[in-house]
């Protein structure tokens, strides 16, 4: 007996371009009709998306969303990232479409389509909560903003909330250690990067070299720092 099957269906201003749009990240085309009403099946894998045709849907106000959940999520990024910036000459961070950045150790992240549909692809075994368990609860302000920053960078898509966040935390000399100080700067970083604001950006890795920090905890930073090169190319 063959077990039950839940398929997303989801809303399209057109259905050609939408069919285009996911044909960039391997999705094929399973049905396709015209009459009496545009509609369309895709499959990638075990994963299917349906979609169909809405009159008058804004992209940017369209809120409909699913979960895929894959096998890994870093070398699959890479590969959409690749598809996309191919499509449009760069890398699709802001706007619609558009693909959430990944940093090293993430476990999912999300691409939003051309009628504004939100799909977020999870690693299959991913931390229950998302690492944000309540006994590992950071105590620090610094902990706090991270984690705070880190679920509007990557649920919510808010970089400005974020570096909001941030900001307010690192304005207080007692916010957390040296350690989370050099994280939240490197965070605050790679926010500036994304929102365009280069010399922040500079300012910030500064700051992070002025800290005393051990030759193990720069290497640490360094892999994160070295992560915001290809992001601030896109910004060029």
């Amino acid at each position: 007996m063959r077990g039950d099957a839940c398929i997303p269906l989801l809303p399209c201003v057109e259905i050609a371009p939408t069919l285009e749009f996911y044909g960039l990240l391997g999705f094929e085309v399973t049905y396709q009709q015209r009459t009496p009403n545009p509609y369309a099946a895709t499959r990638r894998g075990g994963a299917q998306l349906h979609f169909f045709g809405l009159k008058g849907l804004d992209p940017l106000k369209a809120f409909s969303s699913c979960l895929i959940i894959v096998d890994e999520v870093e070398d699959l990024h890479a590969r959409f990232v690749a598809a996309l910036k191919k499509a449009y000459g760069r890398i699709p961070l802001r706007g619609v479409p558009r693909v959430t950045r990944m940093k090293k150790g993430q476990t999912r992240f999300t691409v939003v389509d051309p009628s504004g549909n939100s799909l977020m692809f999870i690693r299959r075994d991913e931390p229950a909560g998302y690492g944000d368990d309540d006994k590992d609860a950071p105590a620090s302000v610094l902990a706090k903003a991270l984690k705070t920053a880190r679920r509007l960078r990557d649920f919510k898509g808010d970089d400005a909330a974020a570096a909001k966040v941030l900001d307010v935390a690192l304005k207080k000399a007692d916010a957390g250690t040296t350690v989370e100080r050099a994280r939240g700067l490197a965070a605050r970083a790679e926010l500036a990067v994304a929102l365009g604001d280069m010399r922040r950006a500079r300012e910030l890795a500064r700051d992070i070299d002025a800290l005393s920090l051990s030759a193990s905890e720069r290497e640490a930073l360094r892999v994160e720092l070295e992560a915001l090169e290809p992001l601030a190319r896109t910004q060029e």
